[in-house]
């Protein structure tokens, strides 16, 4: 900003700049005049004012042209302009004010109008002025900073990088599981491998119809809820929340981090979020939503690793034992939690299931033998 402020008036005619240069001289301004487009652009380039005063209609190159000109301008693009109009050029006024200008003013000019846009455009000007050498400034300090701190960047570069690897972790895994997989310094924890896990599935009885007959408000309002009561419980047990898809929820035991105990934690798991699950129903049937719960639990080898690109990755499961609990989660009535034989063995006499004989599972084969977990006995 000049002191005195410099403000650039652009008019083909001569009488127009002498009251535009008397009246602004009078309140303190330091005037300079053009009297076509192409010495005003110029002039502006050469003097670099505060403010503009650009006539519309004129010789060589229209006010219009010199506006858009002087938005190009790295060093002009931020000088305010006001153009000056006869009151008949509307349309010029419009495209001007969409091409960038700030303001506007019709000849015959009124003195008080004048002063009154000249300040305030100034202020304007003068903020963001200061903006700029602020910034300017802090440029520079970021600068010497970073030539002065750069082993103290990589640090921090390499403690946000653990930051944001265990955010990811966070999608599927408990938060003391996600720090601990994050410190695995060879990388290699979530590669593809095999190992022997538990699969947990459930998800909602009437979800379907409930999204034919109610309100998507509605509809969001009981995923929301189902997902915060199933999520708390699958965090507290430690398992692998391999994904949410819609009322579908699958949860992975004995990986990435070994657990002893995994098929034992995937059916209690189960058995409470049947339990959970039956308190909330009773409020959603106050509600008017009859919406059932079903879950089973399943063991066997999976291959398992990160899936997808570099912008979104998944953990996830790919084997028999996963198409199995799927499959028994489909037949499971409301209330149900069936379980394969493979988990009755790995869990008797702690696990009290009842036989539902064998089941026709699609991809499978053979019949199944499945059978439906009542309770777990603390022994």
């Amino acid at each position: 900003m000049h002191d005195p402020p410099k403000i650039l008036a652009v008019d083909d005619a001569p009488e127009n700049l002498e009251i535009l240069r008397t009246r602004l001289v009078a309140r303190g301004y330091d005037v300079i005049t053009a009297a076509d487009g192409e010495e005003g652009l110029a002039r502006a380039r050469a003097e670099a004012p505060d403010l503009v005063l650009l006539d519309i209609m004129m010789p060589k190159l229209d006010g219009i042209a010199v506006l858009k000109e002087l938005k190009k301008d790295a060093a002009l693009r931020f000088v305010p302009v006001v153009l000056v109009t006869a009151k008949a050029d509307t349309r010029d006024v419009v495209a001007g004010l969409e091409a960038g200008a700030d303001d506007y003013l019709t000849k015959p000019f009124d003195q008080a109008a004048l002063v009154a846009r000249v300040r305030s455009l100034l202020r304007i000007k003068e903020l963001n002025d200061l903006a700029a050498a602020q910034a300017a400034r802090l440029a520079e300090q970021a600068e010497a900073l970073a030539a002065a701190n750069r082993s103290l960047e990589e640090r921090v570069a390499a403690q946000v990088g653990v930051i944001e690897r265990i955010g990811r972790l966070r999608r599927f895994l408990p938060p003391q599981l996600a720090e601990l997989v994050s410190r695995d310094e060879s990388g290699t924890m979530l590669d593809s491998h095999r190992r022997e896990i538990t699969v947990v599935c459930c998800d909602l009885r009437g979800f379907t119809a409930l999204t034919e007959t109610s309100e998507p408000e509605d509809v969001m309002t009981v995923l929301r809820e189902y997902h915060q009561t199933v999520g708390e419980l699958i965090f507290r047990h430690e398992g692998t929340l391999e994904r949410f898809a819609g009322d579908g929820v699958m949860v992975i035991f004995n990986d990435p981090l070994p657990c002893p105990d995994h098929c034992s934690r995937g059916v209690r798991l189960a058995l409470e979020m049947r339990d959970a699950m039956a308190l909330l129903g009773e409020t959603w049937r106050r509600r008017g939503h009859e919406i059932g719960f079903g879950a089973s639990v399943a063991l066997g080898y999976a291959t398992l690793g990160e899936i997808g690109f570099d912008r979104r990755r998944e953990y996830t499961a790919i084997g028999s034992v996963v198409s199995l609990a799927h499959r028994l989660c489909a037949a499971a009535r409301a209330g149900q939690v069936l379980i394969s034989q493979r988990v009755l063995a790995a869990t008797e006499p702690a696990c009290e299931a009842t036989p539902i004989g064998t089941l026709e599972l699609k991809g499978f084969q053979r019949p199944v033998a499945a059978f439906d977990a009542v309770r777990w006995r603390e022994i």
